[in-house]
């Protein structure tokens, strides 16, 4: 099934999906939540329970979100999606610079990222760990970071448009699969008495370095979608 698949490649899609996967308000929320869970005095079943349904919250909002976009590039005429993912290309790369940008000068100028008017919201409802409150954090976290965030997402989908059938559809499934696995490890490791410093200190450390890796990977997807609508590259 996978071989009726010609755009994009498996390798493209989980590279990106992996190099997406460091999300930094997913994973920090994530970490906040679970410092809440545990300073309540609740069992390490409890926080792998709230923890996995603040994840598959997460999941199943951007899998359906990514759907409908797909479906909606999917029924647009093929000479009006030409243009748009011309435009989404040039977007994507505009954004890979900026991604770029901030490895180098953090925190000049436009940067992509979560409004903070939304940042404060999002604390007060991860201090909400009750099964009904961590699906709404997830929920809203990804609502919220889809627009800012999601651009590898973003051209994936327009990529996997041109060229929709079942396994772009399993691809989809499998992208978001991959999108929260850091998620997982985290509930995990911390689950197995890996602690949350250490975990915080990590993601510190890779903030930067992930915003190159996507940076030069969304100027990568954005010319490659660029080349695909002008027909300089031909999937088949």
């Amino acid at each position: 099934m996978f071989a009726d698949l010609h755009l994009p490649t498996l390798g493209l899609v989980l590279g990106s999906a992996a190099i997406d996967s460091i999300n930094p308000c997913a994973i920090g929320v994530l970490i906040l939540m679970i410092s809440v869970i545990l300073g309540n005095n609740k069992s390490v079943g409890q926080m792998l329970l709230l923890g996995g349904f603040y994840i598959l919250a997460i999941f199943t909002t951007y899998l359906l979100a990514g759907l409908g976009l797909l479906y909606f590039l999917v029924a647009i005429p093929l000479f009006v999606t030409e243009y748009i993912s011309i435009t989404v290309g040039i977007i994507i790369v505009l954004l890979g610079l900026v991604e770029i940008k901030d490895y180098f000068w953090y925190g000049r100028g436009f940067s992509l990222g979560i409004p903070l008017v939304f940042t404060d919201k999002i604390h007060k409802m991860a201090q909400n760990v009750s099964v009904p409150g961590v699906i709404l954090t997830g929920v809203f976290v990804a609502g919220v970071e889809l627009p800012c965030t999601g651009a590898p997402y973003l051209a994936i989908i327009t990529i996997l448009s041109t060229n929709f059938n079942t396994a772009a559809f399993l691809m989809l499934i499998l992208y978001n699969i991959v999108f929260v696995l850091p998620l997982v490890l985290i509930l995990i490791l911390v689950a197995g008495g890996i602690q949350l410093p250490a975990v915080k200190a990590w993601k510190q450390e890779t903030r930067g370095l992930m915003r190159l890796a996507i940076g030069l990977l969304l100027i990568g997807l954005g010319w490659l979608l660029i080349l695909i609508a002008n027909g300089t590259i031909n999937f088949g």
